[in-house]
C-alpha cells in the first residue's frame, strides 16, 4: 500500500480505494497490524477526496460568481 501514495490518484480513483478498503476491513478480512495500517490508508485517502472536492467547490464558486482568476489547487490561494 505504500507504493500507491506515492502516485496522484485523481478524486474517482481515490475514492474507489477507500471504498475497497473500507469494504476489506467490514468483511474482517485483516489482520489487526492489516488493519492498521489499511485505516491509515483511509484517513490518507479520506484527507485527499476532501481536498479535491474543496478545490473543485472552489473553482465552482468562482465560475458562479463570473470572475476570471488564477486558482491554486490543494487549498493554496493568491494573496487578495
Amino acid at each position: 500500500m505504500a507504493g500507491k501514495s506515492q502516485k496522484v490518484l485523481s478524486f474517482e480513483a481515490a475514492l474507489a480505494e477507500l471504498e475497497q478498503v473500507v469494504a476489506d476491513m467490514e468483511a474482517g478480512k485483516l489482520s489487526l497490524e492489516d488493519s492498521l495500517v489499511a485505516y491509515q490508508r483511509g484517513a490518507e485517502l479520506l484527507q485527499l477526496c476532501r481536498v479535491r472536492l474543496e478545490d473543485a467547490q472552489q473553482q465552482v464558486q468562482i465560475l458562479e460568481e463570473g470572475t476570471l482568476k488564477n486558482f491554486t489547487p490543494g487549498g493554496a490561494s493568491d494573496a487578495g
